[in-house]
């Protein structure tokens, strides 16, 4: 569990990213809030298309431009704000003071150079007093730390001679080589065998817990989640519908989206049971030019007729550390001004036709 007075290593506040296509503005990311702390692990968890990745991509600042860009908000790492600065100065923070395990093992090593011209490459990038030699040498004991045989040989091998376990091991060597104070890891587990998951989400935990890195787990995957993170934000449809610690999480979910996901996870405990396993009803929605309303409504079993189909929920603190956006925790005041914001919304554009 990570100290509540522990640094802020990065505040991200009100962040936006929007993607401009033929068929209208994707508003992948629209309006977020999270922190992390010194040491802590915060789960970022949704279906697929939800936002997760280009949270991350957009912190990094490495969205695609065009045709995406991101539009609004603060990234506040260790004091600056990394939409701010330089393209020159932010090469300075990436893989030295955040470092990103990107999701695909197979794809994210350069195929044509081995893996120890890549590895020192990053290493001599950021650290310009270090020599050839030395950079050599903190690479193989990096290999060594993620457990892979024979590291002195097999650094001069290239990507295709490793399996896929073994380079998401060298990208988790390269993304830790400078010492980094956060690391990023999206999906890092995709495309590999069960055995080789839990390896990688143990190498991952041990840094955290002996380095004191923070991390950032990107995953779909609630079990993962349940042993590794301090704290979650469950996102839906470019936004945070639900932040709290994990417990909270787990023995009470606050938003109808959360309780889903929590319910269609496969439990040893139930496996006795007869039935099929519980899902969502329904497909995420197509987040170009979403109404002002609740994007889950059309899926939520508990959704409020004529509210939320019309209005766009608040945030609510249903503790100091746990936090909900969601229309069934809403006062019957903030619901009628909604509403009558709503009626205005509607008889102006009936005006207007």
């Amino acid at each position: 569990m990570i100290d509540k007075n522990s640094k802020v290593i990065l505040d991200v506040k009100g962040l936006k990213t929007y993607f401009k296509t033929d068929a209208g503005i994707v508003k992948a990311v629209d309006g977020i809030d999270f922190t992390v702390h010194q040491g802590e692990t915060l789960g970022i968890v949704g279906e697929s298309g939800c936002g997760k990745s280009v949270t991350n991509l957009s912190v990094m600042r490495l969205i695609q431009s065009p045709p995406g860009k991101t539009v609004a908000g603060e990234v506040m790492f260790q004091e600056t704000d990394l939409l701010k600065i330089s393209e020159a100065e932010m090469r300075n923070v990436r893989g030295n003071k955040i470092s990103m395990i990107f999701q695909d093992p197979m794809t994210s090593l350069n195929p044509f150079l081995k893996i120890s011209t890549q590895m020192i490459e990053t290493i001599r990038l950021h650290e310009k007093n270090v020599s050839k030699a030395e950079a050599l040498s903190r690479s193989i004991e990096m290999l060594k730390k993620v457990g892979i045989p024979g590291a002195e040989k097999r650094i001069f091998c290239y990507p295709h001679q490793f399996s896929g376990g073994m380079r998401q091991r060298v990208m988790i060597a390269m993304a830790l080589s400078c010492n980094a104070n956060l690391l990023i890891a999206d999906e890092p587990t995709t495309a590999l065998d069960v055995t080789i998951q839990a390896q990688i989400l143990e190498l991952i935990q041990k840094v955290n817990v002996e380095m004191k890195t923070a991390v950032i787990l990107i995953t779909h995957d609630l079990g993962v989640v349940a042993g590794m993170c301090d704290n979650v934000c469950v996102m839906y449809a470019g936004k945070i519908v639900e932040k709290a610690p994990t417990d909270k999480i787990y023995k009470f979910p606050a938003h109808p989206y959360t309780e889903g996901l929590i319910q269609s996870v496969p439990r040893m405990d139930k496996s006795g049971e007869k039935g099929k396993l519980f899902s969502i009803e329904g497909q995420p929605p197509n987040v170009i030019d979403l109404p002002p309303c609740c994007a889950f409504h059309p899926r939520c079993h508990k959704a409020i007729e004529g509210l939320c189909s019309r209005c766009n929920p608040p945030t609510h603190m249903l503790d100091e550390d746990h936090e909900v956006t969601c229309w069934l925790y809403g006062t019957d005041q903030e619901k009628s001004a909604a509403l009558k914001e709503a009626d205005a919304r509607q008889a102006s554009k009936e005006a207007s036709k």
